[in-house]
């Protein structure tokens, strides 16, 4: 069966020559099919399950997230690094040059991982509630460059910068975790890294694996003068332990309730305000390409 090549053309990273040299180096009669609306990705991944031999996104995170949500889990994925971060093929080794990374793929070698669900939608790599998710929704506010790009991270920066500056560093309890306690805002990994800032792994849960299932790390409160010990200890996987943060590993589910409505994200897409989330493990779900 032939291959299937979904392509974002407005991902960072996508251009007409790296599209040549992606499609160079996947098998012979490799169709591509590019996405030109929020959700194509989906419609287009569920039209190839089942019919193409594999099927391959050169995209950014969020057109990732829309094709494992168009999917059964029997076809093979091949994810090509073109977003700003593309953390998912990052996560799972492949170059971060998109041609040398679809040769890899094309290789053919498959592993199957695990993904995670928040509210029944999947998730490749993480999801949040509450801080990770307003900062998402921080630079998607700052809209697109005239080329239809999405801003970097130095626009993820300055929006960190100024959404602790409006709380003046400080975050209550805001949330309550099942099986756990209140919490500020929680953050759901489904492996390790958490995610990346440049070439900074931001390694959140460093015991996070595609083969186990869910691990949260949720900080409880904090101020101005204790807000900079608890990021770094949060960035660098060293918040187990600590009495203002709550940890859990290898979680099947957790239910998290908020107080009042708070934003959403899953790997790094805004979904919207929730009032609850379901996070589910979905263990041994798909078949990648590495």
């Amino acid at each position: 069966m032939a291959w299937v090549l979904i392509v974002n053309p407005f991902a960072s990273g996508v251009d007409e020559r790296r599209i040549a040299a992606v499609k160079t180096a996947l098998p012979d009669g490799t169709e591509v099919l590019f996405t030109h609306r929020a959700g194509e990705a989906t419609e287009l991944a569920r039209d190839a399950d089942g019919s193409a031999g594999a099927i391959v996104v050169f995209a950014g995170d969020g057109t990732y997230n829309e094709v494992l949500n168009g999917v059964s889990g029997h076809t093979p994925l091949g994810f090509v690094p073109g977003g700003g971060t593309s953390v998912l093929p990052r996560v799972l080794g492949l170059p971060r040059d998109p041609a040398a990374a679809a040769a890899r793929i094309a290789a053919g070698r498959e592993r199957r991982i695990g993904l995670g669900r928040a509210n029944g939608r999947r998730f490749g790599f993480n999801a949040g509630v509450g801080l990770d998710a307003e900062l998402v929704r921080a630079v998607d506010r700052m809209g697109r460059r005239a080329d239809g790009k999405r801003p970097g991270d130095t626009a993820f920066a300055r929006a960190a910068l100024g959404l602790v500056t409006r709380r003046r560093g400080r975050f209550e309890p805001a949330l309550q975790i099942g099986g756990l306690g209140r919490a500020a805002f929680v953050m759901v990994a489904n492996c390790s890294p958490y995610t990346y800032s440049g070439s900074y792994a931001i390694d959140v849960a460093p015991d996070a694996s595609f083969e186990a299932g869910l691990d949260l790390v949720a900080p409880v409160r904090a101020s101005a003068a204790s807000l900079p010990g608890l990021v770094w200890a949060v960035a660098s996987g060293h918040a187990a332990g600590r009495d203002d943060v709550l940890t859990a590993h290898d979680c099947d589910s957790t239910v998290v309730r908020c107080d009042a409505p708070m934003p959403l994200q899953v790997d790094g897409e805004d979904i919207g305000d929730v009032d609850a989330v379901v996070f589910e493990a979905e263990r041994d779900a798909v078949t990648v390409l590495v």
